[in-house]
């Protein structure tokens, strides 16, 4: 029986999380869920799920949380500081960390220094800080499951593997609901038009990512860190399908791949149940459903945020979270209707050329090139608005 913290329950991740130890009450136990201003949702799963404890981020929300819930035996805790302290509960065996972006990555640290294994679905934390969290993780002897459909894919291919060095990895992507156009078609692109991913069903901002190919530029920089790769050891292919959800080359040439129907409750399901495969009633996939799978190169190009991924992780340092920050801001000003599709690119690049670079960064170099990247992406973001 494992006993498991949700950072970020009401989300995609999170909501179909909770699906999974819902089906599995032999296997998992909920203590803590926790929300950033989603408080009826929040309200509704700890009434279902009875946790120990629940946190509402957003503290002008907590009477509203702690009066429904007054009758229950759940604690209730509200703010950043909260966040950082269930992690370290001593009922809790394993974090999943499935808050979005930057928000996730002081309480992911804080779990790691309390001994709890991690199953991460907020690919930022590695983007960001990857250096820092993965030695952090081997000095506490912390192991980091990798919830993402592409690093479970690569994590499943490794299963036996580990002895067996990675001649590289190969990331698939799906290329998104603009595969195949070119700039000029981009540039009136609308927000309703950006959030509809043909193959999977996510939150608004990993949906545009996805779009822009900028999700793919982060799982680079992710895969880099989780599986100890040199940057010359990934590729990314576009396989509209989502079938193949990863694939790895060994050094005799051969390749392993994984394969099933895109739902994202199956890697959640290897992450919290691993070492053991749980039994599902999960739709199978039928080869005959798909007579044909094809790859393609990304068009680097065009979909500029993959590119400027990769030359964010050649270039090391705080570049990767330099890149983070600035797509934060780029999409959700995309989002509120203020820039177009193609000047989130803009915003991003201009940010990587004028933030301060720091080769050798430490957490509170993180922290200043957060708060300086986000502050210049935003007086970006205003003027192309204009």
């Amino acid at each position: 029986m494992k006993r498991i913290a949700i950072l970020g329950s009401t989300g995609s991740i999170g909501t179909q999380a909770l699906e999974v130890i819902g089906a599995n009450p032999d296997s998992f136990e909920l203590e803590v869920i926790t929300a950033n201003h989603n408080a009826d949702l929040l309200i509704a799963q700890a009434l279902a799920f009875k946790p120990n404890a629940v946190v509402i981020a957003n503290e002008a929300l907590y009477e509203q949380v702690r009066d429904a819930l007054q009758h229950e035996a759940i604690k209730v805790y509200a703010g950043a500081n909260a966040l950082n302290s269930v992690v370290e509960m001593g009922t809790v065996d394993m974090v999943l960390t499935a808050m979005v972006g930057y928000a996730g990555l002081q309480p992911t640290i804080r779990a790691i220094k309390a001994g709890k294994e991690i199953a991460l679905a907020n690919k930022e934390t590695l983007v960001v800080a990857g250096q820092l969290v993965t030695e952090l993780a081997r000095q506490q002897g912390v192991n980091i499951y990798p919830v993402d459909s592409e690093h479970s894919a690569i994590f499943q291919c490794l299963a036996g593997e580990f002895h067996n060095p990675i001649e590289k990895i190969i990331l698939t992507a799906s290329g998104g609901p603009f595969r195949g156009r070119k700039a000029d078609e981009l540039r009136q692109v609308t927000r309703a038009q950006a959030l509809k991913h043909p193959n999977w069903e996510m939150g608004a901002k990993i949906t545009i990512d996805s779009a822009s190919l900028m999700n793919k530029g982060l799982e680079v920089i992710e895969a880099k860190w989780l599986f100890g790769l040199k940057n010359n050891q990934i590729e990314v292919v576009v396989h509209p399908q989502s079938i193949v959800h990863s694939l790895v080359q060994f050094e005799d040439g051969s390749i392993k791949a994984q394969l099933g129907l895109p739902d994202m409750k199956l890697p959640i399901q290897y992450a919290l149940g691993y070492p053991n495969r749980l039994k599902s009633d999960y739709p199978r996939f039928n080869f005959m459903d798909y007579p044909q799978l094809t790859f393609e190169q990304p068009d680097l190009e065009t979909f500029r945020n993959l590119q400027l991924a990769f030359d964010a992780m050649e270039r090391g340092g705080n570049m990767p979270c330099i890149l983070n920050a600035a797509n934060e801001v780029a999409v959700a000003a995309f989002l509120r209707e203020e820039v177009g599709f193609l000047e989130m690119s803009d915003i991003i690049e201009y940010s990587m050329a004028k933030v301060a670079y720091i080769a050798n960064p430490s957490y509170e170099d993180y922290v200043t090139t957060d708060r300086e990247t986000r502050d210049y992406a935003a007086r970006m973001a205003g003027k192309l608005s204009l």
